[in-house]
């Protein structure tokens, strides 16, 4: 498939690979530095770094992790087992597998509360349709 902004040999500024990530410049150094990043980011002569293409997907995973709830230490836990390279499957497959269902109990969690936000808005709206709105509750007895 032909990449529509490839990236060129010399690889991304830390500012380009911000804008194609998603994240902030400070993030891309923080995930750096806290040891999420399972490869080592080039450098130019002068130190700056250069993002290639598997350092941004990467950084992608890292950020619907991190989006997904999923702790920082066990992104760097899932980020030390890909370095370590084979044999360690099943513990990567363990550890997405438990984020997975933390994901779908919150997602419960929020399909509740979106209940409780749609049951209220139909008290309003009916309320508000019926021209007895002074009717709903009101803290500290407000009128």
């Amino acid at each position: 498939m032909l990449e529509v902004n490839p990236i060129p040999a010399e690889g991304l500024t830390i500012a380009e690979a911000a804008r194609r990530t998603g994240v902030s410049a400070h993030t891309l150094r923080y995930y750096e530095r806290a040891g999420l990043v399972v490869t080592q980011v080039d450098r130019t002569s002068g130190g700056r770094r250069r993002y290639r293409k598997l350092d941004l997907d990467w950084i992608k995973i890292c950020t619907k992790l991190r989006a997904t709830g999923m702790p920082i230490k066990l992104i760097r836990r899932y980020a030390e087992l890909v370095t370590a390279g084979r044999g360690n499957e099943e513990e990567r497959l363990a550890l997405l597998e438990t984020h997975r269902e933390d994901v779908l109990a919150k997602l419960a969690e929020l399909e509740e509360n979106l209940k409780l936000i749609d049951r209220k808005i139909g008290v309003y709206r009916g309320r508000l349709e019926a021209g007895d709105a002074d009717g709903l509750w009101a803290p500290g007895g407000v009128k």
